[in-house]
């Protein structure tokens, strides 16, 4: 049999691609999480990575059958990919990693050992294919060593251009880098980074860290928190004033950093709709000891409150088109019209809680993606219909992320995800 590992893999795979929960709640499941933490890292990185590589995994096997690669049957081209990924980009011998997809397709689709075990050999034996030239033929690249759905490889190079489009691809194509901030309420934080083998590096954001290395265990007791630094981004940009709204506040990151930045002159109240996401939060809020925010079960599209706030955060859901690295399957589950969907929504939501901010106050708007409509268009709409309304100036250390007047990360410039916010100011009339 196969390694109970391996089989949590393909499964994990499976019900991604067939449109089941998200990655995110897939990995939080009793098959991984029962696994030992050694196995658990394994699975990680073979999910992760095959999913990020999807495309250039397809690419080098397709070449080596003879029967299209579309065509074959879903467990089968996973088997295939786990595989291919293995001998590719993992310190796996090519012996085992054979011999375990080989199990795989005899537990899952027995007809096809023998095609598994001739396609993984070959593949092991002649080495990694040779991908269209990134220059002279963009899509192609996209498409097959950039790992890129057809739709979007074509979106990004309309809008941004090949050489952009190209770095960008390239620039998702690995692991998010570990960027963190420090819990103010540990006196000896930095102290605790640097004794687990870090060594941190200030980022433009004031209080991100880069560095090199595993920070789960220091995440877990409280010490740091791993947080893009787009996301610490748009929590900068509302952190003003002394009661403040996370209107879409899960999973906590931009709630946490905001009572982190307010300090004890503050309070944030954190809106979130899902009621396991606000349990889940509570647990956060917990253990990072932020004794300032007051978690409501509440819906954005529907907000509950009866006073106004000085500065509104709407971190609103979006397609996570900017977070392609960190969440792979997003690579494979969204489709173009998912774009225009989510912008309606994100105007639904901007409208709402546009309502709760004092005269004078701040209203932030920021999505993890990088696609124009759920962005500036979403906020030139909502500017064009709201002349009470205006974009704020950025403070100075925003300037490396200023865009016509709005805050934009972009990874292949800055690392990690690409996020865009806009910071608006109420007139006091």
């Amino acid at each position: 049999m196969a390694t109970a590992t391996r089989q949590a893999a393909l499964r994990v795979l499976l019900d991604t691609e067939r449109g089941g929960p998200t990655l995110a709640d897939r990995l939080a499941a009793a098959d991984v999480e029962g696994l030992s933490p050694r196995d658990r890292a394994f699975l990680h990185e073979l999910v992760l990575g095959t999913l990020r590589r999807r495309g250039a995994l397809d690419f080098a096997c397709a070449r080596l059958l003879d029967t299209p690669f579309s065509r074959l049957d879903a467990p089968l081209k996973t088997i295939l990919r786990l595989g291919a990924y293995q001998l590719l980009h993992m310190r796996v011998p090519a012996r085992a990693a054979v011999s375990e997809s080989v199990e795989l397709a005899r537990e899952s689709a027995p007809r096809a050992a023998g095609l598994v075990n001739a396609v993984l050999r070959r593949l092991a034996r002649e080495g990694p294919a040779v991908f269209p030239d990134a220059a002279a033929d963009p899509l192609a690249w996209m498409t097959s060593a950039g790992s890129l759905p057809r739709w979007l490889a074509t979106r990004w190079l309309a809008r941004l251009g090949p050489a952009t489009a190209v770095a960008r691809a390239r620039a998702l194509l690995d692991p998010p880098p570990n960027v963190f901030r420090l819990n103010p309420r540990v006196a000896d934080a930095q102290e605790r980074v640097r004794a687990a083998g870090l060594e941190p590096r200030p980022l433009t954001v004031p209080g991100a860290w880069i560095a090199e290395g595993r920070a789960a265990a220091l995440s877990a007791e409280g010490t740091v928190y791993l947080q893009d630094q787009g996301s610490q981004m748009a929590a900068h940009l509302a952190a003003e004033g002394a009661l403040l709204l996370d209107a879409c506040a899960a999973p906590g990151g931009k709630t946490t950093l905001l009572a982190d930045l307010l300090g004890a002159r503050g309070r944030v109240v954190a809106a979130e709709a899902s009621l396991p996401r606000l349990q889940r939060m509570a647990g956060l809020v917990g253990r990072w000891g932020a004794t300032s925010i007051r978690l409501v079960g509440a819906d954005a599209r529907r907000p509950p409150f009866g006073c106004l706030f000085d500065s509104v955060l709407l971190d609103a859901p979006c397609t996570g088109l900017g977070t392609l690295s960190r969440h792979p399957d997003i690579r494979w589950r969204t489709v173009e019209r998912d774009v225009l969907r989510q912008a309606r929504r994100q105007r639904e939501l901007l409208e709402s809680v546009a309502a709760l901010v004092r005269p004078g106050g701040r209203l932030v708007y920021s999505v993890c993606s990088g696609e124009p409509e759920e962005g500036e268009g979403t906020v030139r709409a909502f500017l064009d219909a709201h002349s009470e309304f205006s974009l704020a100036p950025l403070a100075g250390w925003a300037a490396r992320f200023a865009e016509g007047g709005y805050a934009r990360t972009r990874p292949e410039r800055d690392g990690g995800d690409a996020f865009f916010a806009a910071a608006m100011q109420r007139a006091l009339k």
